[in-house]
């Protein structure tokens, strides 16, 4: 398959298949018109198996290996609104890369994305996918999400791909005043997607959405 294949896909993966998405995405109250031309445009196809690709345009999450998937379309467009919903972003912390189908979205929204993830074999995949479309402001690390990204540190925003089981203190030590940290936090069926943001006094904490995640785990895997 020749790459203008690769990136527009063919058949369930076609631009109309694509619309269909949009629209719905839309029909569910999101409304920030960037992250939806960028949801639009970025072949999410490319971010699961192939036989997996038929289904990339459905709004849901699919499975990616390693006990990881890949968030439904609903749920990146969600949280990329609410990081971005004060303004551009320069500088965004992403913990857990999994197939990079969330980083791709960020990188086309903000400056800079320093995201960690701490199975190897997903990381190396995702470099892989970025690289081939030509998303060149991503710092990859592989590493323990928990422990954040301190060298780099502050950033304006951070958002986390998995439910951790509180909110991790490091994150909270890494967030730049008046930035943003998006992260579902809770355990099993019990989930609540979260909206942190630093003010002059502490954090204001806010309570959005029911949600399912995998679990945000400790330490590197090789």
């Amino acid at each position: 398959m020749n790459r203008e294949h690769d990136r527009h896909g063919i058949g369930m993966t076609s631009q109309r298949t694509r619309e269909r998405l949009i629209q719905r995405l839309y029909d569910e109250g999101l409304s920030n018109a960037q992250v939806l031309e960028v949801i639009r445009r970025t072949p999410r196809h490319l971010f699961v198996d192939e036989a997996l690709a038929h289904r990339a345009y459905e709004d849901t999450a699919l499975p990616i290996g390693h006990n990881q998937t890949i968030s439904q379309p609903y749920m990146v467009a969600r949280m990329s609104e609410l990081l971005l919903a004060a303004g551009p972003l320069d500088k965004v912390l992403e913990i857990g890369t999994g197939s990079g189908y969330q980083t791709a979205i960020l990188a086309q929204l903000v400056e800079r994305v320093f995201t960690v993830e701490r199975i190897q074999g997903l990381q190396e995949r995702a470099k892989e996918r970025l690289v081939k479309l030509s998303l060149r402001n991503v710092v990859f690390r592989w590493g323990d999400g928990w422990e954040g990204w301190p060298a780099l540190a502050p950033y304006n925003g951070i958002i986390v791909t998995a439910a951790a089981s509180e909110v991790p203190q490091a994150l909270l030590d890494q967030l730049a005043p008046g930035g943003r940290l998006v992260i579902p936090v809770g355990s099993g069926d019990v989930q609540q997607l979260l909206l942190i943001i630093r003010e002059e006094q502490g954090f204001s904490r806010h309570v959005l959405d029911a949600v399912r995640f995998v679990p945000l785990l400790n330490g590197p895997l090789a």
